[in-house]
């Protein structure tokens, strides 16, 4: 893809830089969190970890998510585009005009892909593993459970609110802006085949996220938000499909909490998950045809006459 304002790095370069300031994001957000835990719990940094599972920590765990969206996840994100080129977030993503058509197939591709995602949870929680193995997925799906209990107090629609913005919103925007506005894009433009960098990019999403219960289903929420960035151009739109898969989850959760429910309780409720959501698959794909049909995809550049394909993206082209 032409870029005229391009400073001349390859996308495969790109790539590797994003990951590379994924990795060191990820440990500045750690040495940034130690300091405002200790001030906030007065509780060692050492046992950081141990503490976030605790509800008396809630608002050091708030901020500690906080910290950890906007500086592990957004920052890189923004830092490579700028080294890479001299609008970025045009490069991002972050450009177009959303229509009101485009926002309501969003809904309903998020919709079907829930169903979808449930029935892949079942399959995921029904492979035969290990003993040993499952000793510690099950552990650190138990320890998860407890953070996000710590997090999710959910006792007022007020906290409601915040959950929505520190769980739904801020995951959304600063995730997006990594995988799909700086991996996904790159990758794609680098090896020019973008469904391929669309499933690399959702594996890395998933492990990233360290369940393995949960390991297909992300892959799968992955690959969506992937297909909706890469037929629209548009990241805002994936950003609002990956929060409203996140402020849904959070709403049935606070819907349980006002029945006198835990959190616990919500987040283990899967009594009823069954793999016939897999039959609601051709209506995802019917979905995405429609959704590629009616966007309107923003503007690519031209390039001049006479360019080496070969030079693309560097200030040879």
């Amino acid at each position: 893809m032409y870029d005229s304002h391009s400073k001349g790095i390859s996308y495969t370069a790109g790539f590797f830089m994003l990951i590379a300031f994924a990795i060191a994001s990820f440990i500045l957000a750690g040495l940034v969190s130690l300091p405002i835990w200790s001030a906030m719990t007065g509780e060692s940094a050492l046992k950081i970890e141990e503490g976030m599972m605790k509800p008396s920590n809630s608002n050091a765990v708030k901020v500690i998510q906080i910290i950890t969206s906007i500086v592990a996840f957004l920052l890189p994100a923004l830092l490579t585009a700028q080294v890479m080129n001299r609008q970025p977030m045009k490069l991002l993503g972050f450009k177009g005009k959303i229509y009101l058509k485009e926002v309501g197939l969003v809904f309903g591709i998020v919709f079907i892909a829930l169903i979808v995602s449930a029935a892949l949870s079942y399959f995921n929680q029904n492979i035969p593993i290990d003993a040993s193995w499952k000793g510690k997925f099950d552990k650190m799906e138990a320890d998860y459970i407890r953070q996000a209990s710590a997090i999710l107090t959910l006792n007022n629609f007020t906290e409601y609110l915040l959950a929505i913005f520190i769980m739904a919103f801020l995951p959304a925007l600063c995730e997006e802006t990594l995988f799909r506005g700086g991996l996904q894009n790159f990758l794609s433009r680098s090896i020019k085949n973008p469904w391929v960098a669309i499933i690399i990019v959702s594996i890395i999403f998933s492990l990233v996220h360290l369940s393995f219960y949960g390991f297909l289903s992300r892959v799968f929420l992955g690959v969506m938000l992937g297909a909706i960035y890469h037929f629209s151009g548009k990241l805002w739109l994936s950003i609002l499909a990956h929060f409203i898969n996140n402020a849904m989850a959070i709403t049935v959760v606070y819907i349980y909490k006002q029945q006198g429910k835990s959190v616990s309780e919500a987040m283990n409720d899967n009594a009823d998950a069954t793999w016939y959501g897999i039959f609601a698959l051709p209506v995802l794909v019917v979905l995405f045809y429609y959704f590629k049909k009616v966007i309107v995809k923003p503007p690519e550049e031209i390039p001049p006459a006479g360019k080496n394909e070969e030079l693309r993206n560097t200030p040879f082209y």
